[in-house]
């Protein structure tokens, strides 16, 4: 696993890829908290300054629906990876790698609303780049670490574990909670899932440290 300093960096390997192939699909994965969505809309705007077109694929569209939740006795743990359709994500990946001729329509998370919106988003078939992002991209449990196939490039965004915690907290926050229910939102879901990823992830092709306060 090669360190990088920012995700310009991989502009070099993504250009190599496809003169080879007509798309690439570029894995973002790492801890609540650590950047994902922010780096993905940063890498979206540097393909566009490149003159590549590219899309984002979040992992977030495929939460379960709050009602399935309850009924399977999981709303509690919202935001664990048995808390996501997996087939789905992994189905939508397969498509968007094997028939890239055609378009799709993804999924994306509305996170003030709590729930997933379908079909929110289009990848036509023009996108040579897709962008996804997700908390278990490379964890090394059944069904998730199968993911790993359907990659060209990985890169895993580390942060300190207090770091996270911080912009958890502060996340929380700005959707209304006070001080003490946005730390035990936290503390109850969020940094056990992060240290889930921890103990439990494969190696990515690239690391990339992301460890500012805030984002």
């Amino acid at each position: 696993m090669l360190t990088i300093a920012n995700t310009q960096d991989l502009f070099p390997i993504l250009k190599t890829k496809l003169t080879r192939q007509p798309r690439c699909i570029l894995a973002l994965s790492g801890a609540p908290g650590c950047g994902k969505s922010t780096l993905a809309d940063q890498l979206l705007a540097h393909c566009q300054e490149a003159g590549l077109i590219a899309a984002i694929l979040p992992m977030d569209g495929y939460h379960l629906d709050n009602a399935l939740l309850v009924a399977r006795g999981l709303r509690a743990n919202k935001g664990a990876p048995e808390t996501f359709d997996l087939r789905g994500y992994a189905a939508m990946l397969y498509r968007l790698r094997h028939f890239n001729n055609i378009e799709a329509l993804v999924p994306v998370f509305d996170r003030a609303a709590d729930l997933s919106r379908n079909a929110a988003r289009t990848i036509g078939p023009e996108v040579q780049v897709v962008i996804t992002e997700g908390n278990y991209l490379r964890l090394d449990e059944p069904g998730w670490r199968d993911l790993g196939a359907l990659f060209d490039i990985t890169l895993q965004i580390d942060a300190p574990m207090d770091v996270l915690q911080a912009r958890l907290v502060a996340r929380w926050r700005s959707y209304g909670l006070d001080d003490a229910a946005a730390l035990e939102r936290a503390m109850r879901n969020d940094i056990p899932n992060a240290q889930r990823v921890e103990a439990h992830k494969l190696a990515s092709d690239y690391c990339l440290l992301n460890d500012a306060p805030s984002l």
